[in-house]
């Protein structure tokens, strides 16, 4: 076997995606076709450096890179863990309960809706189980998950990376608010709504 082949680990986006010649939003350069496979070679924050098939290496958003299928684990091999889903799904519970509290109130008549939105606004959930499979939104990272019981990978995220200047080289997630008394108000998660 070649040990230099090419061997694809990701594919851009189903829309394509731009792509630059550092990990700097400063220097852009041609943009990725639908689905072209890639090879990732290094991941710095959010960027994520790519080799395509003709040898061409360039830097896009590493979130919205989807994750091909890798092959089995050899036989006898245990199934390697890692990152659990379970924080992402007590997070999903958590903003669950929280709008649930706030349409409770609103179901009762102890809340109208002009302070039922006020206090609903930016809390953001995303949460989709079929069979063994989970999609879950991570608000902290502003990003889909998958999740395939096994392991929690990014699946897309909608903003560009962040600069590769930042202080660490992967940013640790801004910490989740804690659950609140139901007559406060949550933060939005990002500015701007989609």
């Amino acid at each position: 076997m070649d040990q230099f082949a090419f061997r694809p680990s990701h594919v851009a986006p189903p829309g394509g995606m731009a792509s630059w010649a550092a990990p700097d939003p400063a220097v852009p350069t041609a943009r990725l076709d639908a689905l072209l496979p890639v090879q990732l070679l290094a991941r710095q924050g959010d960027w994520a450096q790519v080799l395509c098939s003709n040898g061409w290496t360039a830097w896009v958003d590493g979130r919205l890179l989807l994750t091909l299928p890798q092959p089995p684990p050899a036989a006898g091999a245990a199934p390697a863990r890692t990152v659990d889903p379970r924080p992402a799904l007590a997070e999903a519970e958590a903003a669950l309960a929280r709008y649930r509290a706030l349409l409770e109130d609103l179901a009762a008549g102890t809340l109208d809706l002009a302070t039922f939105r006020e206090r609903a606004r930016g809390l953001r959930l995303g949460l989709v189980v079929d069979g063994g499979e989970l999609w879950v939104f991570d608000p902290a990272q502003d990003r889909w998950c998958y999740a395939d019981g096994l392991r929690l990978q990014p699946y897309a995220a909608a903003d560009r990376p962040a600069p590769a200047h930042a202080p660490a080289a992967t940013p640790s997630p801004s910490p989740s608010p804690s659950p609140s008394p139901v007559g406060t108000t949550y933060a939005p998660t990002r500015a701007g709504e989609p």
